[in-house]
């Protein structure tokens, strides 16, 4: 059994650029304020969701390890 991510978007950094959507776009949607939102908070693991964390442009995106909490990215420096 994988992994298990809780996925967020801080919405008061989201700026609509819609990265989030090339790379997962079955992981994300915008909603009428072109703000993103994960399409399930809850997911296994998967490289495409942690590209569309690595390419927001404003890092709004972060993923945590579901059962521990540990974040996934942004990494803990």
């Amino acid at each position: 059994m994988g992994d298990r991510w809780h996925i967020e978007v801080d919405r008061s950094l989201c700026v609509g650029s819609a990265q989030c959507l090339h790379h997962a776009p079955d992981g994300f949607r915008l909603d009428s304020a072109r703000q993103s939102h994960p399409v399930a908070p809850d997911t296994d693991a998967n490289e495409r969701v942690l590209g569309a964390a690595e390419s927001c442009p404003v890092e709004a995106i972060t993923i945590t390890l579901s059962d521990s909490g540990e974040p996934v990215f942004p990494p803990e420096e």
